[in-house]
């Protein structure tokens, strides 16, 4: 490993060890950058690399082309305190990937069947609408339950980002009222101000978690097609009797 590198750890997820690579850069000085989750909301920080890596092996992503070492620092030091994270579009992979190569992208959502194409419910149901008329319908239905178990992993991590938002409104909202009966107006506008960032990180995970929904749908949908047509094709009368 060295400085401006790519590296990432395995993490676990939903109580499953090894499920998911976390991402960040690495500064040279035994620091690390990433989309540090140690406290919420998610945020790209600059921490010691014990912080990043747990304890575990730390692996290096290997790339032909990508920046020169300072141009990636400097890259991931531009967005410093960013809190946009977002599972499904600015994970904590589609950060370094960019600064490593200027390109906002995760591999591993597109292994978990999970990328950009499948995000996009056009795009989503045209490919579902393939794998159904696919020559080979049944391995079309393993990736299929690939597809959904993986869809159920992503629900599951939305659904605890959305507890933690609605408790930080819920959190922020007290504060405010108690610094108002304590004629504390600043204070009070600032808790607010958290209040409504916390909503918007509401809203945004549950507009992720409802395309996910709607994708599920989908998937289940041209699941049947697919469970239908091999039923199709292995009855007495669709038979080749020669």
């Amino acid at each position: 490993m060295a400085r401006g590198d790519q590296i990432y750890v395995m993490r676990p997820l939903a109580g499953m060890d090894g499920v998911y690579e976390h991402h960040g850069i690495d500064c040279g000085d035994g620091s690390v950058i990433h989309y540090s989750k140690a406290t919420e909301p998610p945020t790209i920080r600059q921490t010691e690399f014990s912080a990043f890596s747990w304890g575990n092996r730390v692996f290096v992503k290997q790339y032909t082309v990508c920046y020169l070492p300072d141009i990636v620092i400097e890259r991931a030091e531009s967005r410093l305190g960013e809190q946009r994270y977002s599972l499904l579009e600015n994970n904590c992979e589609h950060f370094a990937t960019w600064c490593k190569t200027g390109r906002s992208v995760s591999e591993q959502l597109a292994t978990f069947g999970l990328d950009a194409a499948m995000l996009n419910p056009r795009s989503s149901r045209r490919m579902m609408e393939d794998a159904v008329l696919a020559n080979d319908p049944a391995m079309a239905l393993q990736q299929f339950d690939q597809a959904r178990r993986n869809m159920a992993i992503a629900c599951d991590q939305l659904q605890r980002q959305i507890q933690v938002a609605q408790k930080d409104m819920d959190t922020w909202h007290r504060i405010a009222e108690l610094a108002l009966k304590q004629g504390k107006e600043p204070a009070a506008r600032a808790a607010l101000e958290r209040k409504v960032a916390a909503k918007r990180e509401l809203t945004d995970y549950q507009s992720q978690l409802d395309q996910l929904d709607i994708l599920a749908a989908d998937l289940e949908r041209n699941a049947a097609a697919l469970h239908q047509r091999i039923a199709l094709s292995t009855s007495p009368e669709h038979q080749d009797w020669g």
